[in-house]
């Protein structure tokens, strides 16, 4: 009889190592002082850290605020006991601007010579609770058009009114220069005309045609310039390898200036304001895949988003000030999810960014 070979385990080439490092959950193994001895490198990518500069320095050190998460390391490895909790935020030291929402799931490890050391499993949720946030406000976001609708219904017959006393008024001037005023009316009657025309009409065709973006910013950005206070600064900084692509253009620059406005009127008589564009390749919005989209971007120095506002902020009616509408970005991020876009914002007292992100191409 042929004598018995055992045959190789698929595993047998693989050692613990290769293994944990193929994972896409982070696992980081603490010792009893709560440095890290071990993290594979989807835990080093996810909290953007070295292995190998970390031994040494308790885990804590490489996150700015831990919601809670040092006692309970600290209280796990003192009492033995597991614990595990979902869609902890933690803001990372290297990365302030760049928070991580994890599940987390914490494990003792109790040895003979060693002591205890916990197991932390970490997975990253952060694209996932992205795009539920994205979800429910376009649901949202529905409902958010009807009342537009209804609003912009009630406008229509003060712009036509406006337009006709202009043009009225023109006929009366002696001096022809200045019917440029009158002629800046009509113009911007008109522009309004146009927009509520397309608010009102959800199956209204868009008229795209081929644009630069940068001009639809430097348009905004002098509209802007001529209407803030002289302590506001006002900066650009543009992408040159953005590409022309088919937009609106009467709806883009309405959202652009609404969302610009937005950032004038939070920094007051003094602020910087920067108009920014960047492009960004493979990215998901309102959960479709891009290969190439624009962002643009309007940062300011003001106090920031209240955080009692931060959930609603895109919703009709929702302002912050006494004087305000709430109308300025419920109708830019309709306008912008018309083009398959969305506007999203981050936001700390000193430093508030809302991006306008626009696909370049069809989605994938």
């Amino acid at each position: 009889m042929a004598p018995e070979h055992s045959l190789p385990s698929p595993l047998s080439h693989f050692d613990s190592a290769d293994l944990l490092n193929a994972l896409s959950t982070g696992i980081i193994l603490l010792d009893a002082q709560l440095c890290p001895i071990y993290a594979n490198v989807a835990a080093q990518d996810l909290l953007a850290f070295s292995l190998n500069q970390s031994r040494g320095r308790p885990f804590g050190d490489h996150l700015l605020e831990t919601n809670g998460l040092n006692s309970i390391l600290r209280r796990s490895i003192e009492t033995g006991e597991a614990f595990a909790d979902r869609e902890l935020v933690l803001n990372l030291r290297s990365m302030p601007r760049e928070p991580r929402i994890v599940d987390v799931t914490i494990t003792p490890l109790e040895g003979e010579v060693t002591g205890t050391h916990l197991l932390l499993e970490l997975t990253d949720t952060t694209a996932r609770q992205r795009i539920s946030r994205e979800n429910e406000m376009l649901v949202r976001l529905d409902s958010s058009r009807m009342m537009l609708r209804q609003l912009a219904h009630e406008i229509k017959n003060p712009l036509g009114g406006l337009r006709g006393a202009a043009q009225l008024l023109e006929r009366e001037l002696p001096d022809e220069h200045l019917k440029e005023y009158t002629n800046v009316i009509i113009s911007e009657a008109d522009r309004l005309s146009a927009l509520v025309a397309s608010m009102t009409g959800p199956n209204r065709p868009m008229h795209k045609t081929q644009l630069n973006i940068h001009e639809l910013c430097e348009h905004v950005y002098h509209l802007v310039r001529g209407e803030a206070p002289a302590g506001v600064v006002i900066d650009r900084d543009y992408d040159p390898s953005l590409p022309s692509a088919n937009f609106d253009r009467n709806q883009l620059i309405q959202a652009l200036l609404n969302v610009a406005r937005n950032a004038m009127q939070a920094v007051g008589d003094h602020g910087h304001i920067t108009f920014r564009t960047r492009a960004y390749s493979n990215v998901s919005i309102a959960g479709r895949r891009h290969r190439l989209a624009a962002g643009i971007q309007v940062e300011d120095d003001g106090p920031g988003v209240p955080a009692a506002l931060r959930a609603s902020i895109f919703y009709p009616l929702v302002t912050g000030r006494s004087t305000g509408t709430g109308l300025g970005l419920a109708v830019a991020q309709d306008l912008v999810t018309r083009h398959g876009g969305l506007i999203e914002f981050e936001s700390e007292p000193g430093r508030t960014v809302f991006k306008l992100m626009l696909p370049l191409e069809e989605a994938v």
